[in-house]
């Protein structure tokens, strides 16, 4: 066993209780730190699920720039209907290492990551939520270990993406972009998110910039990932699709219970890719949420009414 749970003050149930820090509220999980098949040190939060009947956990993870603090109201309020929940940060992003090898920011080795965290921790089948590229992680774990996969949704992501919405994410991925107060990051963050959030106020886009930078020991504000996560889209590398792609989403979506969650102004699922999804595997269920682009952050009313519902379906 390789993984590594920090314990706070000794607790019986041990917890984090970590501010994120806009508006200052506690979240409660647990650091967990393990160790990659290639020797990186990777990180996650684990919030335990609250008494009760055991559930299946819940794999969440995030976009190509982003890390587990995108899910710090989603998966509470998961662990609140009595699952455990993982937050992964993907390598090169958040807490996890930086891959000395660009070439390894690629999905197959994000999921050989969260297949070796899952063995660590001895499970056997989870829930899976991915956010864009999460989602693509999931559909590649399919391919994969398709027995890990229990359920899942995809969030605003799916085997066809919208050439736009890359041409978007690759004006600002891997910019390196250096602030020097929290309000400059809050406007950095509003700036080229505004598009598809029309309705956040700056009290959102500094929770935002929360999540997204962190201080280096000079006391600037840096984005809380390695650059060279995004060399593959702007070396063109990252397709809108691929045969490889659609046969992934195909072998998750005929046999597991999935979930589209799409904003109605993305750029990257657009209403041509949603059907698609939707005629290659009819069973899939689907939410929108309306007014919110590329990608919903999954705390708006719509999605959250289709998750509880899509989880009160798996056992």
């Amino acid at each position: 066993m390789t993984v590594h749970v920090q314990e706070h003050d000794g607790a019986q149930a041990a917890r984090h209780l970590h501010a994120n820090g806009a508006g200052g509220a506690a979240r409660p999980f647990n650091d967990i730190s393990y160790t990659s098949d290639d020797g990186l040190t990777l990180y996650a939060r684990d919030y335990p699920g609250h008494s009760g009947p055991a559930r299946l956990p819940v794999i969440c993870l995030h976009g190509l720039t982003r890390n587990s603090g995108d899910f710090d109201e989603l998966a509470p309020w998961i662990a609140a209907q009595g699952r455990r929940v993982l937050a992964l940060d993907v390598r090169g992003r958040g807490q996890s290492a930086h891959d000395p090898d660009p070439a390894h920011y690629n999905p197959a080795v994000y999921a050989g990551d969260v297949i070796k965290l899952a063995r660590d921790l001895g499970i056997e089948r989870a829930v899976f939520v991915g956010t864009s590229m999460g989602g693509i992680i999931t559909m590649t774990l399919a391919l994969r270990r398709l027995n890990l996969i229990a359920a899942a949704v995809l969030n605003d992501v799916g085997p066809v993406i919208s050439q736009k919405g890359l041409s978007r994410i690759a004006t600002y991925a891997g910019k390196g972009t250096t602030m020097l107060t929290w309000e400059q990051a809050a406007e950095y963050m509003r700036d080229i998110n505004q598009p598809a959030f029309p309705s956040n106020d700056m009290a959102e886009w500094n929770k935002w910039a929360r999540r997204a930078f962190s201080e280096n020991d000079a006391g600037q504000l840096v984005l809380h990932y390695d650059p060279n996560i995004a060399l593959p889209l702007q070396s063109g590398k990252l397709k809108p699709s691929s045969w490889m792609s659609r046969l992934a989403f195909r072998r998750l979506a005929r046999n597991r219970p999935t979930l589209l969650v799409r904003g109605s102004l993305s750029d990257l699922v657009e209403q041509e890719q949603a059907s698609y999804m939707q005629r290659a595997a009819p069973a899939m269920q689907y939410a929108e949420v309306p007014g919110v682009g590329h990608a919903p952050m999954l705390t708006e009313a719509p999605a959250r009414k289709a998750i509880e519902r899509f989880l009160s379906q798996v056992d």
